[in-house]
Order: C-alpha cells, then structure tokens, then sequence
C-alpha cells in the first residue's frame, strides 16, 4: 500500500503547471490553487495559456508512465476561422511543425470537428469577439506532447488555436472539474 497521493486538477488560463518559478516576474503557480502535499509534481505540462486537466502526484515513478506513448491525451481546440475536412485529416495524416530549431513530422493522431460548443465557462482573458471572424471547435488526440505541438499543428493548417482545453489523459476525463479546481483521488490508472 503506497501512501503517495494523487490530485486531478483543471488548470485555469494563466497558470504555470509547476510549483516553483525562479524568475523574476510573477507568475501564478499550482501552489496557490491547493493545498498540496510536499513532493507534489506535475504529470507532464500544459502552457501557461493553456487549460484543463493535469494531474499530480507524489509518486515519481506514476509521473514515467502517464507521459509515455502509450497514454492519449484529447484536446478540445478552438480555431481561427472555420476548420474544414480537408484540416482535419491533414491533421490525422500528421503535419510538420518547428521543434527545437528543425522540422518534425508528427504522428498519426485522431482529430475531429466538434460541432457544438464545450461549456467550458469563459476564460480568464477574454478570448476576441466575433467581430473578428468566425471561430470553431475540434477535438485532437495525441499520444506525444512536443512543445506547443497542438498550436503548431493547427498553425500548420492555416487554422490558428485560441484556446486549447485538455479533456482526458488516458482514462481520466477533466468532467465536470471548473477551472481552478482540485479533486484528490485514491488511485491514479490511467
């Protein structure tokens, strides 16, 4: 019996998915929005402008396993403009992004247009209005997590990402958590 504990957590806009920050500016971080038990890491990163579900835990070892090849994670994306078939399987097929300084090829993923709006309540920035053009919404699951990849991949087909949610890490599915939210959970399968 491990006395690790674990937390599924949705990270509202605006937050590093990390508990220390060494530079200077000020910059809002896990800490504040919990609680947590010392030792406490993040499982793999979303951006400081990204949303959605992160997981935590105490356990170094669980930290290897979620962030392997073998776990999908799905993101909900809104676009500039109106995403079109054509977009998403280019998407599919796997797109080349910058990383690093070279070209990449990503993989093979499942991507889909999502036809109604997710009910993610409103974002800590406000997102622009529509007077500047039409904005839609796709679903994107990927079993690798580059730097920025999903933001480059929808770049990489003309439709430049917005707002970017992760929805589920293997098993794991973010709900009905708001932003901001720390659920503590037993066990920790994804």
């Amino acid at each position: 019996m491990s006395n690790h504990q674990h937390f599924l957590i949705h990270k509202p806009y605006g937050y590093l998915s990390q508990f220390i920050y060494e530079l200077k500016r000020k910059k809002k971080l896990l800490g504040e929005l919990y609680d947590f038990p010392p030792g406490t890491m993040a499982i793999g990163r979303l951006d400081e402008d990204s949303e959605g579900l992160l997981l935590l835990t105490t356990d170094g070892m669980m930290s290897e396993v979620v962030r392997s090849k073998k776990v999908e994670k799905e993101y909900y994306v809104q676009v500039d403009g109106i995403i079109n078939q054509e977009a998403i399987e280019a998407l599919k097929e796997g797109v080349l992004i910058g990383f690093n300084g070279k070209k990449y090829q990503t993989r093979k993923c499942q991507a889909a247009i999502l036809n109604s709006i997710p009910e993610f309540g409103e974002r800590g920035k406000k997102i622009r209005d529509e007077r500047h053009g039409p904005t839609s919404w796709l679903t994107i699951t990927l079993t690798e997590g580059k730097f920025r990849q999903v933001r480059k991949m929808t770049s990489a087909v003309g439709f430049p990402t917005l707002r970017l949610v992760r929805v589920r890490v293997g098993a794991i599915h973010l709900n009905n958590l708001q932003a901001g939210e720390v659920l503590e959970i037993k066990n920790l399968t994804v």
